[in-house]
């Protein structure tokens, strides 16, 4: 009996820490974030698209899910057919929500902006809106990747073609090869959001500031069949509250 008890002790020292993600929520690849899991910051929110179909929103909420960032469109004619569905599901249920854009590097940002105000309604209580910018190398048209003066430029047109349509400076959501690649980070006055799925923000992009952090790909949420990204909000409670107050469209 002893020795059973031994071995069954040394194959949970061997698992990644229960706390990575929040109570509540699961990863069904968990990660090791060496002493500083996702787990320590307190609010927490999905991305979602259309390859999340059915989502029980309620359900979500009632699991720890605070806030929700929701593709709308891309490049300068694509809707993703589940954003009015996943906007009005996630309205219903309270959860904070807000649009992204995943940018097209054949499509001038001007066009893109356009699109985007066309389709994702200023509505009140919302969140930001999210500019996606990432490389694409499986695009069936379009694996073009800009010189970073050219991609800053083009990010730059539809900030602030956003900010004065809805009143509200978008966030900025990148990859880590992508950062490193085009300077985005030089970008003034722009909130960030990072991706970082196996090491911690701060490794992987250093001195880097940023508001959201979306840790894994592979989370495990109530109401939601599938794996869906999960995101932190890199501050407390009451740092989250006077964010939501300064930066949700009035």
């Amino acid at each position: 009996m002893r020795a059973v008890l031994s071995l069954v002790l040394l194959l949970l020292l061997a698992l990644p820490a229960a706390a990575q993600v929040p109570r509540g929520l699961g990863d069904s690849d968990p990660v090791d974030f060496k002493g500083k899991p996702p787990s320590r910051y307190p609010v927490h929110g999905i991305d979602v698209a259309r390859f999340q179909p059915q989502v029980d929103w309620t359900q979500a909420r009632k699991a720890g899910i605070d806030f929700a960032f929701i593709k709308a469109t891309e490049g300068g004619d694509f809707l993703d057919p589940m954003f009015k569905s996943h906007w009005r599901g996630a309205g219903r249920a309270r959860i904070l929500r807000g649009a992204y854009h995943f940018f097209y590097f054949c499509r001038p940002a001007a066009d893109q902006a356009r699109w985007f105000i066309r389709n994702v309604p200023k509505t009140r209580g919302m969140l930001p809106p999210v500019l996606d910018m990432e490389w694409n190398p499986f695009s069936p048209t379009c694996t073009k990747r800009p010189h970073g003066s050219v991609v800053r430029r083009e990010a730059q047109i539809f900030l602030d073609m956003i900010e004065r349509h809805y009143g509200q400076r978008p966030i900025l959501y990148t990859t880590p090869e992508f950062y490193r690649q085009t300077d985005i980070g030089k970008l003034k006055n722009t909130e960030f959001w990072v991706r970082s799925t196996a090491k911690t923000p701060d490794r992987a992009y250093p001195k880097q500031s940023w508001h959201f952090w979306q840790y894994s790909s592979t989370g495990i949420v109530p109401g939601i069949e599938g794996d869906v990204d999960l995101n932190a909000f890199g501050g407390s409670k009451r740092q989250w509250k006077r964010w939501v107050a300064a930066r949700q469209n009035q």
